[in-house]
């Protein structure tokens, strides 16, 4: 969706997105790695089900909603990449207690 500039020199950290390792830079958020990468990240809204990507950038929209490690709902707009991060890419509405 969106590309690197070659001359990206910081160093790369290796995230999973939906269980696949993709490929960051340090520095980046979740939601700037996800838009950078090859992978669907098209989330669905809990009551329509309708696609959202990231939008704003900055925290203001909430169309950036991922699990990361296991905690939902969280902005990937605000939350920067750590090695071995387990991503999930929210579809619909989720279940209590996860």
């Amino acid at each position: 969706m969106f590309k690197r500039f070659e001359q990206d020199k910081r160093p790369p950290v290796q995230i999973f997105v939906d269980g696949i390792a993709v490929a960051a830079r340090q520095g980046d958020t979740v939601s700037a790695a996800l838009l950078a990468s090859s992978c669907d990240v098209r989330r669905s809204t809990a009551v329509s089900g309708a696609l959202r990507l990231p939008y704003c950038m900055m925290g203001v929209c909430f169309d950036c909603l991922v699990t990361i490690d296991g905690v939902g709902n969280r902005q990937g707009c605000l939350v920067p990449v750590t090695e071995g991060m387990q991503i999930e890419i929210q579809k619909g509405k989720r279940e209590i207690g996860k």
